[in-house]
């Protein structure tokens, strides 16, 4: 099974891309982990992606395919079965992907994504906090850790908010996001790949539908 997953900041689809990975045995393939690492390690890259992504904006497009063509190419499963995850963002880059699965013969199965209302992707990435120095992410309402201030995974206490979870980024991020996701959702529409699903829900309930449509999915097209 070959995935995109979308959604806005704070719709869960971190959460939902670890379940999903494991279950159906997928090529995890996260562009905003990969650009992170740039980051963090200090690239001329990871400069540029670090004044964007501080500023709320969106990385360049031919950069962000660049760098998913090199990992879509090194997958070694057998059924190349793969889940982007917040990739494409743009018309350009989905256009861009569909070239790169054409090249591979791999042909894209299916885009889930994910709706979820202002009010509440706010009150998510608001309350989200990160450990400086390993990575964990936690939330001061829905996972908070076991004591407070200190990063269970490494007993640092410097839980940092990002520059791009406070109020006024979120509020811009959401805006260049929603000038972007109509055509690239149309795109896919006329496709007829893509399954919306609520994730304002309980993230459960979210994952028990989702699970069922999938494996009722992938059960018809062996048929």
């Amino acid at each position: 099974m070959r995935l995109v997953l979308l959604g806005p900041p704070g719709a869960g689809k971190g959460t939902l891309c670890t379940t999903l990975k494991k279950s159906f045995d997928l090529l995890h393939i996260s562009t905003g982990d990969i650009l992170r690492e740039e980051m963090k390690q200090g690239t001329k890259i990871g400069l540029e992606i670090k004044e964007l992504m501080d500023s709320g904006n969106l990385v360049r497009d031919e950069l962000v395919s660049e760098i998913v063509r090199n990992r879509l190419t090194e997958n070694d499963k057998e059924d190349k079965a793969f889940l982007l995850d917040g990739y494409p963002r743009t018309l350009s880059q989905a256009i861009d992907l569909d070239k790169i699965l054409e090249e591979l013969n791999t042909p894209l199965d299916l885009v889930l994504y994910l709706e979820s209302s202002p009010a509440l992707i706010i009150k998510r990435l608001t309350g989200r906090r990160v450990c400086k120095d390993c990575g964990a992410v936690y939330h001061i309402t829905n996972r908070p850790p076991k004591v407070e201030g200190t990063c269970d995974y490494c007993g640092s206490h410097e839980l940092i908010q990002r520059k791009d979870d406070t109020e006024e980024t979120i509020t811009h991020r959401m805006a260049v996001y929603l000038d972007t996701i109509n055509p690239l959702m149309n795109y896919y529409d006329a496709q007829k790949k893509v399954r919306r699903v609520d994730s304002d829900r309980d993230p459960e309930y979210v994952q028990k539908d989702l699970f069922k449509f999938l494996d009722e999915k992938r059960t018809t097209d062996s048929d």
